[in-house]
């Protein structure tokens, strides 16, 4: 470790606080001066392979020069306005494109800051439009194992768990179907909507992918079910692609690879190139209609300071600009190498539930503590030392690399897990 790298760390120790980290006894942070492509750059000059996309957010690659000479371009022409009252190129432009390559026949664009304030849009939406119709809806319903994000609302879909127990009494209750790979999922939603139908605002789900609760795939034939299902009942169907939108799972967005078409789609992670921050949610046109009144209290009473800020949304058009055919053919390169290094890695006699979609692969190891499990840790730290960045959910190892990583950078990473598997 060189003097400058040093010196940052000790700064930062002094006066940071990093989101899921607990700072006893933390692994020494990596000091990160610069990134390109598919790599970080530490502050010695050390190059480490960003095998999870940064968080999933960088999906072309760091660095990309399209989406920089967008944000250049914008930065000193209009750094940002207001929205309430305004408008923009940027903005509208965005929202034009969006809606040309979302699936369905969704019409309305909202921008917020991410995925966590994307969902948070979706929900007051859906509740409000029940409101504004004269028929107040107020039950919520949502997936076991979900993760929609960090804020009070996100949380109240989210599974009860680690990350919502000292919340709990701040939480609202949703009713809760079980996991969506399980064989009770359908029937019991069915019985919801028998029993409460006429009661219930909203479906959320994840499609495909519960993300965070360890890279957890479902089938295109449930999602479709659940669609019908909710669908035939007149409620409202949110799609959380916060983490599933941009060619993760194939497709440009799961709900398509599942032709389904839900009423809601929240966007994030992906949506800027992992450049700045961003959310959407796209809304059906009856959604938005329902808000149109002569009386003001209809009115959607939901902002952000940055909302539709004209430097993020620019980076945003380049970087959906960015998914062509070059980028469909990576993506499904990823998946090719995926699906043959897993084959290998499933028979190693610590590996659980090897599994791929896209350019998703995930695995479990056969160690206790889940999410809290210290194995996690130890692979991260493995890497670290081989020159790959790797952030496992606990006991579940997962790789999402950006799309411009080449095939032997990624069979790189296959041999530093086949390393780590065979030195426990």
């Amino acid at each position: 470790m060189t003097e400058l790298s040093g010196s940052l760390l000790a700064r930062d120790l002094a006066v940071c606080w990093h989101p899921y980290t607990q700072h006893l006894g933390q692994q020494p942070l990596i000091p990160v001066a610069s990134a390109k492509g598919a790599y970080l750059i530490d502050a010695d000059g050390r190059h480490l392979l960003d095998a999870i996309s940064s968080w999933w957010v960088t999906v072309h690659g760091h660095g990309h020069p399209a989406i920089a000479e967008a944000v250049a371009e914008h930065v000193t022409n209009l750094d940002h306005v207001i929205y309430a009252g305004c408008t923009h190129e940027p903005a509208v432009g965005l929202a034009e494109d969006l809606l040309r390559r979302l699936p369905g026949d969704l019409s309305r664009i909202f921008y917020s800051d991410d995925g966590s304030t994307a969902v948070e849009v979706a929900l007051k939406m859906a509740v409000q439009y029940w409101q504004n119709r004269g028929t107040p809806r107020h039950v919520v319903v949502a997936l076991e194992h979900a993760y929609h994000g960090d804020t009070i609302g996100a949380m109240s879909v989210s599974a009860r768990g680690l990350f919502t127990t000292p919340f709990h009494d701040l939480l609202f209750q949703v009713e809760r179907l079980p996991p969506p790979e399980s064989p009770e999922c359908l029937p019991a939603l069915e019985r919801l909507l028998e029993q409460r139908g006429n009661q219930v605002a909203v479906v959320i789900v994840e499609p495909l992918v519960q993300a965070a609760a360890g890279m957890r795939l479902w089938g295109e034939e449930a999602l479709q079910a659940i669609a019908r299902m909710v669908q035939s009942h007149d409620i409202l169907l949110i799609a959380d692609e916060v983490m599933t939108g941009f060619g993760r799972t194939g497709p440009l967005f799961a709900c398509e690879r599942a032709h389904v078409a839900p009423d809601i789609i929240c966007l994030s992670k992906g949506l800027t190139g992992g450049v700045l921050p961003l959310g959407v949610t796209a809304a059906r046109e009856p959604l938005f209609e329902a808000f149109l009144s002569g009386d003001r209290r209809h009115t959607f009473f939901h902002g952000h300071s940055y909302t539709a800020n004209p430097i993020a949304c620019a980076a945003a058009r380049a970087s959906l600009r960015l998914f062509d055919d070059a980028s469909d053919a990576q993506r499904t390169m990823i998946g090719s190498v995926h699906q043959t290094n897993m084959a290998e890695i499933a028979t190693a006699h610590s590996v659980l539930n090897p599994r791929v979609l896209g350019t998703i692969a995930a695995f479990d190891l056969a160690e206790p503590g889940g999410y809290l499990s210290p194995v996690g840790q130890r692979l991260a730290a493995f890497a670290r030392e081989r020159g790959v960045f790797i952030r496992p959910l606990g006991s579940t190892v997962y790789l999402l690399p950006p799309y411009c990583i080449t095939a032997d950078e990624l069979a790189s990473i296959y041999h530093m897990l086949h390393q780590f598997l065979e030195s426990q």
